[in-house]
């Protein structure tokens, strides 16, 4: 999970006292490659430390609180032909330095149509900002913000902010990310860890990365120090029936919460079956946690593992293509009571992984996509379809 969220505590007692506007500052005890040179990804496997009384269940997740680059503050101070000791209000009011606020306070990356509006209001006389502004341009603007960063605005708009104050109009806040917790804390008491994609990429000629992500691949070296809360997230739990049987979608790092779950199954004892499917791109350099995978499935934890390595033969295979593959067979875990749980990408996987499920019923119940989706239907009141996607 790498969305940004309102804070809810989780866990009890005075875990509550931090939060997104009073973090935790955890140490940094791990943070390595998950995945092998020649990777087209960069996914990182983090391990943070917590206070006596911080807790969470599987399924929570972790808020990092990070902070611009420097090099990307740097440029925009110079953007703007400032110093960094100039004086501004925070969004409470409080005095910080310009320096603190591009640092700590302001979304200086990746680029908001709100932005460009805003910055419009402040000069409704500059022409190219104006082609950009209210809803009939909208197109437009988004066309402009894609794979731009609030820099490229400055340095193509020059001399439209006359006043380090005026930031905080055009800017939103920078806000935390959550990423899905990857431990259970029956096996790490005293730590939590997740599973990070570092994004990197180019675009409109400067080199570009994810904000958290970036913090995290770069910034975030062992024994640093990050600032962290712990988010509850009701909406995706292990069964309270712990003799039930879990099925698990996880490609990438949709993999975090059910790593957490296979951890807390085992620590806790719990006899319900597990399957996992696992895609990713290639076996060799992308196979996040093979090793404790594949240990938990031969001391039989992990009753079943489907992997779905898309790049390894002509044509792609997805983690959806093997749930077709196992069809009868999932379809006879689901008639024994199994939960299905997704995590990752909602844009196309959750998506294919949805309609995949509901061929499967189909096929399995000799019925029709309509008795399909009301057998879904029924599974999701039971709270026996649970998806967290981003």
């Amino acid at each position: 999970m790498s969305e940004t969220l309102e804070t809810a505590p989780a866990g009890a007692g005075h875990a509550q006292k931090y939060t997104r506007n009073n973090p935790f500052i955890a140490d940094v005890r791990v943070n390595e490659l998950l995945t092998a040179e020649g990777s087209e990804k960069e996914t990182r496997h983090i391990e943070l430390s917590l206070e006596e009384g911080m807790e969470y269940t599987p399924g929570d997740a972790v808020g990092i609180i990070p902070t611009n680059r420097e090099e990307a503050v740097a440029e925009v101070l110079k953007a703007l032909g400032a110093k960094g000791d100039e004086r501004v209000l925070d969004h409470y009011k409080v005095e910080i330095s310009l320096l603190e606020a591009l640092e700590t306070r302001l979304a200086i990356g990746k680029l908001t149509r709100s932005s460009v509006g805003q910055l419009a209001k402040l000069n409704p006389t500059v022409e190219g900002l104006k082609a950009m502004a209210g809803p009939d341009n909208k197109a437009r603007a988004e066309e402009y913000c894609y794979g731009r960063e609030f820099i490229d605005l400055l340095t193509d708009f020059p001399g439209t902010i006359t006043a380090p104050q005026q930031l905080f109009q055009v800017l939103a806040r920078l806000t935390p990310r959550m990423y899905s917790i990857a431990s259970s804390q029956a096996m790490h008491p005293d730590g939590v860890q997740t599973t990070v994609r570092v994004v990197r990429y180019d675009a409109h000629g400067r080199n570009r990365q994810g904000l958290a992500s970036g913090h995290l691949g770069e910034r975030a070296p062992v024994g640093g120090r990050m600032p962290i809360f712990l988010h509850a997230n009701n909406q995706f739990r292990l069964p309270e029936d712990t003799s039930a049987p879990v099925i698990m979608i996880g490609p990438g790092t949709g993999i975090a919460p059910f790593r957490s779950f296979l951890e807390e199954r085992k620590a806790t004892g719990q006899p319900g079956d597990n399957w996992l499917f696992f895609g990713e791109q290639r076996a060799a350099l992308d196979f996040l946690y093979k090793d404790e995978l594949e240990a938990m499935h031969k001391e039989g934890v992990l009753t079943r593992l489907d992997t779905a390595f898309s790049r390894d033969q002509a044509k792609k295979v997805y983690v959806q293509d093997r749930m077709q593959e196992q069809a009868a067979e999932l379809y006879n875990w689901l008639e024994r009571g199994a939960y299905f749980y997704v995590c990752g990408d909602a844009t196309r996987m959750a998506k294919d992984v949805e309609l995949a499920l509901l061929d499967v019923i189909a096929k399995g119940s000799n019925g029709t996509l309509e008795h399909a989706n009301e057998y879904l239907t029924a599974m999701k009141k039971d709270k026996r379809y649970q998806r967290d996607v981003y």
